[in-house]
């Protein structure tokens, strides 16, 4: 994601870096090769791939997790409550363990933006590999709080099959129905479907929805299991959206 291509501040960024070539191309046919920037949201590979060669490249300053796996060049590691200038706007960084232990955000309050990476996804969130039930629902948690009119850019178009699956999981929802068949349009035209506002996730996203009486009965029904807490809850849809 071409962060200054967004935002219009002057400073040019990447957030994470799955492969380097494509995108040292746009850069030198965008911005003459320059770069101030790369933000990491994560240590996995498909985020990390081409910090390496970029940063050789462009000689780019690397922000990202204090608390993540090991990721290659980075300058400066961040974690919870830590800000950073990013030209004129002011970068909140917010720890979002769930996905990976260390995983974080990167929030633009000024612009009403946040980078979620794999954390949350369109009508959808990213698997539990290394947190717990309990920290990924605090995670979302913190998400949940954030201002609505929040355009979340998350890092992978998995929209369509996210809904099929929220579908399957919250099947009486009248505004998840609309926005399935808004995705369903939209690639069909090519388009993509990242941003997304956050009312709308809030208001359609199973996994920000595990307090909706008809999802935990769905949920129970379908794992047959029975929670006792928020987080519970968030687990059994989870395991269920693993083996859709």
């Amino acid at each position: 994601m071409h962060v200054d291509h967004l935002l219009q501040t002057g400073t040019v960024g990447l957030v994470d870096t799955p492969e380097a070539e494509p995108l040292l191309r746009e850069l030198k046919a965008n911005y003459d090769g320059r770069l101030d920037f790369i933000l990491n949201t994560h240590h996995h590979w498909d985020h990390t791939g081409g910090n390496k060669e970029i940063k050789a490249a462009t000689h780019c300053k690397i922000i990202g997790p204090r608390r993540d796996g090991e990721i290659d060049g980075i300058d400066k590691a961040v974690g919870e409550g830590d800000e950073f200038k990013f030209g004129d706007l002011t970068v909140k960084v917010v720890d979002l363990p769930g996905h990976t232990k260390g995983h974080v955000g990167y929030h633009f309050p000024e612009a009403n933006v946040f980078f979620c990476g794999d954390t949350l996804f369109v009508l959808g969130c990213g698997r539990m590999f290394e947190g717990t039930k309990d920290q990924f629902w605090s995670t979302l948690q913190k998400i949940r709080n954030l201002p609505k009119d929040t355009v979340m850019f998350c890092a992978h178009e998995y929209s369509q099959s996210n809904a099929k699956f929220a579908r399957f999981i919250d099947p009486t929802n009248e505004c998840l129905k609309e926005a399935s068949e808004v995705i369903d349009a939209m690639r069909k035209r090519g388009e993509p479907t990242v941003p997304s506002m956050l009312v709308d996730e809030l208001n359609c996203n199973p996994f920000l929805r595990v307090d909706n009486e008809a999802i935990q009965k769905r949920a129970a029904e379908l794992t047959g299991t029975e929670a006792v807490s928020l987080s519970d809850v968030f687990a059994q849809v989870r395991l269920l959206k693993d083996s859709f």
